[in-house]
């Protein structure tokens, strides 16, 4: 029987101190091959979280079917404070375990990313920078690349097409971009234009690379406030991240950026001496950063236009390579880009 008031109903929550989510889901079913070096890599990972967030930010694992060790590791870290929440949960699929992370919570940012990341000092700044420069962004990597020029940016590229503040520019993370190539298995990832020249977006002293991944990306919140899938048939792949993390800010009319220069680093399975040799030169930061992203969203007619009519016909390539030459390549340069 219940006896009394509950003195929790109808009471209203408080609001959240916490201005920044940060979402890691992680499966490691065992520490043997492909996984041999996997839990390392977390504890790199996560690490390198803690030293590089601000005490503003609410980390959430979703633990998606992990052996014993990594729910010890986890549920350890919880009771010391380092993470602010942990979900255990069966193997439900990667997409499935970020979903679980979303529910329940209204973050203005929102980052997801893999568990085999190492987070570089000051990317949660320069990720800020990019929000507050380009309103109309929606999504940010604090990992550029090139390659991604034309992965839903119809819209960015439609509405600068005359703007002389979106040209191509020398690449300045080369290093960061051939580590990338190199921890994907594919060294020939990138031609040589690519790490030369890259097409960029510039406002005041804030500069950002047309296009963003999605390893490790960080979102405006509103970007899934519309989601309308809830639930994802793969457990890794398929078309599972392009409708649940690449479509629902592009269809809000939201902007694909990455910063210029290279915050992380993608780990791979296999653990290397430099990986610690690079986590022992983070230092500890803890200052908060203003991120004051506006929640507007752009979605209509015209962006309508751009990403299902436009894309079709600048895609194309020789109006691409019309384009890419307007941009700054030279003809050689824009065949090879």
């Amino acid at each position: 029987m219940r006896v009394g008031f509950n003195p929790n109903k109808d009471k209203v929550l408080s609001k959240s101190d916490y201005t920044h989510q940060v979402i890691v889901p992680v499966y490691i079913p065992h520490q043997n091959d492909y996984f041999k070096d996997s839990f390392e890599i977390l504890q790199l990972c996560l690490e390198s979280l803690f030293k590089t967030c601000h005490d503003k930010t609410y980390i959430t694992i979703v633990n998606n079917g992990s052996c014993i060790e990594v729910v010890n590791y986890l549920n350890q870290l919880q009771q010391e404070s380092k993470l602010q929440e942990v979900i255990h949960t069966t193997a439900i699929g990667k997409l499935n375990a970020i979903l679980k992370g979303l529910s329940g919570h209204q973050f203005p940012l929102i980052t997801v990313t893999d568990a085999d990341v190492l987070f570089l000092n000051h990317w949660q700044k320069a990720t800020y920078e990019v929000f507050g420069a380009f309103p109309k962004t929606g999504v940010v990597s604090p990992v550029p690349n090139p390659k991604l020029l034309r992965h839903n940016t119809a819209n960015i590229i439609g509405e600068t097409f005359f703007s002389k503040n979106i040209v191509f520019t020398p690449v300045v993370a080369k290093a960061g971009m051939e580590s990338f190539a190199k921890s994907i298995g594919n060294e020939s990832l990138y031609k040589a234009i690519h790490l030369e020249k890259q097409l960029t977006i510039t406002r005041g002293s804030t500069t950002a690379l047309i296009g963003a991944g999605h390893f490790v990306a960080t979102y405006k919140g509103v970007s899934f406030d519309v989601l309308k899938q809830r639930f994802s048939t793969y457990s890794l792949g398929g078309d599972s991240e392009k409708l649940l993390l690449d479509k629902p800010a592009t269809d809000l009319g939201l902007w694909r950026l990455s910063t210029q220069n290279n915050y992380a680093y993608h780990l791979g399975n296999v653990k290397e001496n430099w990986m610690q040799d690079e986590f022992d030169t983070i230092t500890s930061d803890f200052s908060a950063f203003e991120n004051n992203v506006d929640n507007k969203v752009y979605s209509g007619v015209l962006n309508d236009f751009f990403m299902r009519f436009f894309s079709r016909l600048i895609f194309r390539k020789p109006f691409w390579q019309m384009y890419l030459r307007y941009k700054g390549l030279t003809s050689e340069e824009a065949k090879q880009y």
